[in-house]
């Protein structure tokens, strides 16, 4: 059993880095080509705190900022402030809170309820990277502090495209652009929910703990004494982590609204309360019985019916993707072979991407925004609303 982190009132920041990952971490952040000040997301758990704690170990001036996103308990609630706030205090460092509750609500919240509404299940995370976190927080800092990059405690790194490494090998052009890569933690990486972040945040932006795994994360803050050391992990989404779970938050805004549940020939199998409890892929807790195991592979919003088929017939080879935000490489004008992860837990598969122009943008300044993918081998649970991550 790990032994608790020994707290101090005030951290010393003049030993080294316990791990080899955190001197490689330090080492990269003193030789970075700015001025060396930065304000860090801080939510009240451990990744965010020991994001600070490195710059400041570098020999950055460090500010700290929590978005208060919701009330009550949570790391983007009331909770991950008060937690954040003495990390702050230990650490010796400002901390500033930004309230984003009323656009919390307008951007995720509304949204995520009308999407589960329509029967569509969407990724909450990523929305409210691009639309609440990162935008916020740097029209924040340079009204208020000054200062033009931000950190954040997200296992990922970025990479400018003259600096790759050269067995990085792009379909496209990439001269100019900053490369979205994965966190070396393979288990931890977050880049799948970083995809919609434009070129404008990622030039601004620092990823500290991109290099480390999540043991080494700990290793750095025991050795430090950080209060938020031996902090347990917070859900993967906090609307669940705030109500409890995801069905408690759906029932909290949608009334329960009866539909039916049936096979693809229109055989009635069952009932339900309420398409937003369901989602492509979906095989417990379906509430009904048949002579093999069903899955979900439609919603249909307009008839409030839930339809199911064993899984022999749930897979999927083809699919559209729109709304495509091109990071690493302009938009290619013929297919490309590429690896795609269509669910956070998925791992990447092989698959053919193929642009879609339309006739009145073609693929100039980042226009084209639709392609279609071909998978070598069909994929089960691609669902609507979820990304599918190149």
């Amino acid at each position: 059993m790990a032994m608790p982190p020994k707290i101090h009132d005030q951290i010393s920041f003049d030993s080294p880095p316990a791990t080899d990952a955190g001197k490689k971490t330090k080492t990269y952040l003193q030789k970075l080509n700015c001025d060396h000040k930065i304000a860090v997301g801080l939510s009240g758990g451990v990744d965010s705190s020991l994001a600070a704690a490195l710059l400041i170990q570098a020999g950055w001036e460090v500010k700290g900022i929590t978005l208060w996103l919701m009330s009550g308990k949570g790391s983007c609630c009331s909770e991950g402030l008060v937690d954040a706030a003495g990390l702050c205090k230990q650490i010796g460092i400002d901390h500033h809170i930004i309230d984003s509750r009323e656009t919390f609500k307008k951007e995720i919240i509304e949204t995520v309820v009308n999407d589960y509404k329509n029967g569509i299940t969407p990724l909450p995370c990523s929305r409210c990277n691009r639309s609440v976190k990162f935008s916020t927080m740097l029209d924040w800092v340079t009204n208020n502090l000054k200062t033009s990059k931000i950190a954040t405690g997200h296992y990922a790194r970025i990479h400018k495209a003259k600096d790759r490494v050269s067995n990085i090998d792009l379909p496209g052009k990439s001269e100019g652009r900053n490369l979205l890569l994965r966190g070396v933690d393979k288990s931890k990486d977050q880049s799948y929910f970083l995809y919609d972040l434009p070129q404008s945040v990622l030039e601004r932006v620092i990823f500290p703990l991109g290099e480390l795994t999540k043991k080494e994360t700990r290793i750095e803050a025991n050795k430090l004494g950080l209060r938020t050391a031996e902090k347990s992990e917070s859900q993967d989404l906090c609307l669940a982590e705030h109500h409890g779970s995801m069905h408690s938050f759906l029932d909290a805004y949608l009334p329960p609204k009866e539909g039916e549940i049936r096979l693809e020939d229109g055989t009635l199998l069952g009932k339900h309360d309420g398409i937003e409890h369901f989602t492509i892929g979906q095989r417990k807790g379906l509430g009904v019985s048949w002579t093999e195991p069903l899955h979900v592979i439609r919603l249909e919003a307009s008839e409030n019916r839930v339809i199911v088929a064993p899984r022999s017939k749930a897979g999927k080879s083809i699919c559209n993707v729109n709304k495509v935000n091109w990071i690493s490489i302009a938009p290619p004008e013929q297919p490309i072979n590429i690896m795609v992860q269509v669910r956070y837990k998925s791992l990447p598969v092989q698959a053919k991407l193929i642009p879609i122009a339309s006739e009145e943008k073609g693929f100039e300044n980042n226009h084209l925004s639709t392609c279609r993918l071909e998978f070598k081998e069909e994929q089960f649970s691609i669902t609507p609303g979820q990304a599918a991550v190149f």
